[in-house]
């Protein structure tokens, strides 16, 4: 068993321990949680110290052997990123959940177990072992929305799991036909990644991709299928939400880069500009939406909407054939950059705005005003996570948004310049909202609620700080984050256009 093995399966091995052994009391259970998830993180630091390119910390074994389905895990710079970011979001969950959690024991072997699905998906190398991975966290996030949510928690939760169960239905119709057009056949990755599948057949080709790509942008989630998203989060406690939103969407987003573009490379340089045209329109949709919020959680819940948005446009533009191959690297390494550090970023304001329901029970910006006054420390953390959010440059989405922008103008044709363009408006609007937000909540005269908050207090603090420090670690020198991203990117893109 290698050390990723470990990373994965850790901290499921303390959930069941949690579960069986009883006597430990709430704070014993959260200092357990937190222990094993910085333990997670910590051994994911050391791999990727050790990390030296290509596939590494590889494990095969057989699992169904009937089907060429194996437990084939291993990380690569698409990968790495994401375990990271995942490790670091499970931990300042765990420590954001110090005070105030009600059943903290079913909660914590909850995140515990949500842990080991979200980074096994993420580790995975074979289909059917990604979709094992994929189906569970939508169980697992179901149990979070519907046992420890507010407001209508039980019909968001219910809407969030039949919209992603019924996507991850069409994706595991995808992968039964990437199965069945395989020669010989597999489930595994990097078979199906050598020799991909249907390159003969393009009409079914164009089908396991309509399927894939479908299953994929729920979870992602891509306009039109995003629906689920505003009421599972504006509902669901702040750390499920920062989980949804940091972790979860990535699952689809991931999924692109890892599935679909490389192993179904001809349909996708076909249809590549139906991905660029959604990713612009769920861009500028999510942005406009969000600017007409004025409930806060549901305005940070449509600026995910926005920011995947980018990723999509990203890959699409990578797969125009008349692309340029550099630019094409360019954009798929901001979308796994805009991945991560939307991860942090927006895991860091929904967990800000778990603060604020804490003490007032409440997200309505007509209701609060002033509260820079009140709580100046709670104010600085909403004003840096809003600004990293935007893309302000010294913060990560800067980065990530100037390569992605960078790489679909750089793309080349009338069509993608027009793209990048009309999704740079959709910074416009994202700065707009933001400063709209800031203005409306912390500055100007005291609101209804502004009396009932108070600062942020040390376990918030120290929830929020580590996100916040990693965007503007990034921000400010991502030549460490690039140096494990882009030569992945480029073996994506030279796939794609092989």
């Amino acid at each position: 068993m290698t050390v990723l093995s470990v990373v994965v399966f850790l901290p499921l091995v303390a959930a069941a321990a949690l579960a069986v052994w009883r006597r430990p009391g709430p704070r014993a259970v959260t200092r357990t949680w937190i222990a094993v998830s910085a333990a997670d993180l910590l051994l994911v630091v050391w791999m990727w110290t050790r990390y030296r390119g290509g596939i590494g910390y590889e494990t095969r074994a057989r699992w169904i052997p009937s089907v060429g389905a194996g437990y084939h895990v291993g990380v690569d710079g698409l990968s790495l990123p994401l375990l990271a970011m995942t490790a670091l979001l499970f931990l300042v969950c765990a420590v954001g959940s110090l005070r105030g959690t009600r059943r903290v024991r079913p909660y914590a072997v909850l995140f515990l177990a949500l842990e080991t699905v979200c980074l096994g998906l993420f580790a995975a190398l074979d289909l059917l072992l990604f979709f094992v991975f994929f189906d569970l966290s939508i169980v697992g996030m179901y149990f979070v929305i519907a046992g420890w949510g507010h407001g209508d928690h039980l019909r968001s939760a219910l809407r969030f799991f039949l919209y992603t169960f019924l996507g991850s239905l069409a994706l595991l119709l995808g992968f039964i036909g990437l199965y069945l057009g395989s020669r010989p056949r597999t489930f595994d990755m990097a078979d199906l990644t050598r020799n991909p599948p249907l390159a003969a057949a393009p009409g079914a080709a164009a089908l396991v991709l309509l399927a894939v790509a479908v299953g994929l942008a729920v979870k992602t989630p891509s306009f039109p299928f995003h629906t689920w998203l505003p009421p599972a989060h504006t509902d669901a406690p702040a750390a499920g939400s920062a989980i949804l939103a940091g972790v979860m969407l990535k699952m689809g987003a991931y999924g692109f880069v890892r599935i679909a573009m490389p192993m179904l490379p001809g349909a996708w340089q076909r249809y590549a500009w139906v991905f660029v045209v959604v990713g612009v329109v769920g861009a500028l949709y999510g942005a406009l939406v969000a600017l007409a919020q004025d409930d806060l959680k549901r305005l940070v819940a449509y600026t995910s909407v926005n920011h995947m948005g980018y990723v999509v446009l990203a890959v699409g533009a990578a797969g125009l054939v008349a692309g340029d191959a550099r630019a094409g690297e360019l954009a798929v390494s901001g979308a796994v950059t805009q991945m991560v550090s939307h991860g942090l970023v927006t895991g860091a304001l929904f967990l800000l705005t778990g603060v604020l329901w804490d003490r007032v029970h409440d997200y309505d910006l007509g209701r609060l005003g002033g509260i820079a006054g009140r709580a100046p420390v709670f104010a600085g953390l909403t004003a840096v996570a809003a600004f990293a959010s935007l893309g302000l440059p010294g913060l990560s989405g800067f980065i990530a948004e100037f390569q992605i922008f960078t790489g679909v103008i750089g793309t080349g044709g009338p069509g993608a310049v027009t793209a990048g363009a009309l999704a740079v408006i959709g910074v416009l609007i994202t700065a707009a909202l933001f400063l709209r937000m800031l203005h409306r909540a912390f500055l100007g005269p005291p609101g209804e609620l502004t009396p009932r908050v108070t600062d942020v207090r040390p376990g918030e603090l120290a929830a929020v700080a580590p996100l916040l420090a990693a965007s503007l670690v990034i921000g400010l020198f991502p030549r460490w984050l690039l140096d494990v991203i882009e030569p992945a990117a480029a073996a994506v893109v030279s796939l794609v256009s092989r």
